[in-house]
């Protein structure tokens, strides 16, 4: 915990003084002095002493509302049915409403009255700044630099422990440090300059106006536009952050006293192991191909659960493994449960999953867990990954990711014969593993900015519409973005088209691998360029993979991909 501390906290410094941070800055510095300027006060009377807590209590708010909100607000969203960016567009109207408070008194009035039943208490924007700090943290959407995306990742897949706790709160505080300097330095100057004496009335408007050009700014996505329009200097120092494909940032998941004995298990181990007992199905929203099961109902059977999504590739590659192994042992006592556990936002539709079980031709029971409680419960991580459970309920054997599947089916076989001493089971089915090995290929490339890692474009990779350029030279295993995206958390979308002269909406890969695929949505055409030639694949109906490359063998080139207006581009995978 304490390393993933110390990233959390350079890579919030880092984050506070990059140039996503610069349009709050202006709003920072006047905070910190601005209740020294106090309306109607003759010019003979000496201007109010700036509060000396008025910049912490600043910094404090910003600090606890982006924790609460990185942590908390997708699945506080998710369970009330409101938009991802309502917290963002509630920041942004709060913003305004302090810069016309400020400007016009009749307003400030308006704004104070539902707090009129605190005893001698006058709630506006000049005394207490954790209000305004409060707004400013719910608008605060650093670049997305690899802590970040680490953060935003776990709390929108449930994993929120004290290892994810302490990662954001030290990021928090990271940046706090450069805009608490902003901060402070505003309140030095209030107190030394005498034109808060004269000119009160004007630094209240200034102030007022600032924050209303804030968030304006925001609405209209400004900080984007002044990040490409100026360099990022903190990219290099970002990428010394990111962790490295053997070494990612390990969160650790949820530890309680049910899943504890999981720490005992090695992943991907050739011969059993005793993990402890298996934690219960937790907030299953939904069983599809069957009645509701509990692993006490199937006490005396051996158990495989597998977590997968229906539009993850490498869930693809390894479910034939999965139904293979289930037609074969299912009558000598194999029950296999396929937990679903969307990583897209798309993928929690009950429709679309069941689109994905035909497709894959999956017979066996799959509960969906779009609450992520089963996934937090066995502290998963990966996708795929696979709990191998004895007939007493013990764990015996954790596969994440793909492979694995001669072993795989070797231990099913083994804790079979435990089950049922002197049962006659059929021949083994797995031949040679032919899954990638890691490092082999290209990593599998997200789009979205909470978890993009490997982008080589020159313009900043921010959450907004932008226009892109290509790289002079391009990196093995990036891609890069060309002409008009709108990028969101998670996917790049080709914004609809404004006429003749705009130009394509373009992605390029350098990459090795034998095959490449994409996860795909909305409606259109992608026209895919690459070493086998030209060819345009249509898109349409639920957002599933296609297939854009398939190689005889594995090769290095690389591809590049033209979206029609409106589609969706959420990942690359390769094999």
């Amino acid at each position: 915990m304490g390393a993933n501390i110390l990233i959390g906290f350079l890579g919030g410094l880092i984050t506070g003084i990059s140039p996503c941070i610069l349009p709050v800055l202006p709003v920072i510095f006047v905070s910190g002095g601005l209740d020294s300027a106090r309306p109607g006060a003759p010019s003979s009377v000496p201007a109010r002493k700036a509060s000396r807590w008025r910049p912490y209590q600043v910094i404090a708010g910003l600090v606890l509302s982006f924790s609460a909100f990185t942590l908390l607000g997708s699945l506080v969203l998710g369970l009330l049915g409101l938009p991802q960016d309502f917290f963002r567009w509630a920041g942004i109207g709060v913003l305004a409403a302090v810069g016309l408070g400020l400007m016009i008194p009749r307003v400030e009035e308006l704004l104070e009255k539902p707090f009129s039943w605190i005893p001698a208490r006058r709630v506006d924007a000049r005394r207490g700044g954790l209000g305004l700090g409060l707004a400013l943290g719910a608008v605060f959407v650093p670049c997305a630099g690899p802590v970040l995306a680490a953060i935003t990742v776990s709390g929108a897949t449930g994993r929120i422990g004290p290892e994810t706790i302490a990662l954001t709160l030290s990021f928090a505080l990271g940046v706090s440090v450069p805009l608490l300097f902003f901060a402070l330095a505003g309140r030095g100057l209030a107190e030394r300059l005498k034109s808060f004496r004269r000119r009160q009335r004007a630094i209240r408007i200034t102030a007022g106006v600032l924050m209303i050009a804030l968030a304006a700014g925001l609405a209209l996505d400004l900080p984007a536009a002044v990040q490409r329009l100026i360099p990022d200097y903190t990219a290099g120092l970002q990428d010394r952050l990111a962790p490295s494909a053997g070494n990612p940032l390990d969160l650790g998941g949820l530890v309680t006293d049910e899943n504890r004995g999981l720490d005992r298990c090695t992943q991907n181990a050739t011969a059993l192991q005793d993990c402890g007992p298996a934690p219960a199905l937790h907030d299953v929203t939904a069983w599809l191909g069957s009645q509701p099961l509990t692993l006490s109902q199937l006490r005396g059977k051996v158990v495989l659960i597998d977590f997968w999504a229906y539009s993850c590739i490498n869930c693809q590659r390894s479910l034939p493994h999965i139904v293979q192994l289930n037609d074969t042992y299912k009558s000598d006592g194999l029950e296999v449960i396929g937990i679903h556990t969307p990583e897209y936002a798309f993928e929690r539709v009950q429709g679309n999953v069941q689109a994905g079980i035909a497709e894959h031709g999956i017979d066996y029971p799959v509960a969906m867990d779009n609450s992520y409680g089963t996934w937090t419960a066995y502290r998963n991580r990966f996708w795929p990954a696979q709990y191998l459970i004895d007939a007493n309920g013990t764990v015996r054997h954790i596969q994440q990711g793909e492979g694995g599947y001669q072993t795989t089916e070797s231990l099913v076989r083994q804790l079979l014969a435990q089950a049922r001493p002197g049962i006659s089971l059929p021949q083994p089915v797995e031949g040679k593993d032919t899954a990638p090995v890691p490092g082999s290929t290209t990593p599998e490339t997200f789009l979205g900015v909470a978890k993009q890692v490997n982008y080589a474009g020159a313009q900043p990779y921010s959450a907004g519409p932008g226009n892109f350029s290509y790289p002079q030279a391009q990196r093995p295993d990036s891609f890069a973005l060309a002409g008009p995206w709108a990028l969101d958390t998670q996917r790049i979308v080709a914004p609809a088209s404004n006429g003749p002269s705009q130009p394509p909406s373009r992605v390029r890969l350098d990459f090795h691998a034998r095959k490449v695929e994409a996860v795909l949505g909305g409606s259109g055409t992608l026209t895919v360029r690459g070493p086998a030639g030209q060819k345009t694949i249509t898109v349409s109906g639920t957002p599933r993979s296609y297939l854009l490359l398939d190689a005889p063998s594995t090769q290095t080139g690389t591809l590049e991909v033209t979206a029609s207006p409106g589609l969706e581009l959420y990942s690359f995978t390769f094999g």
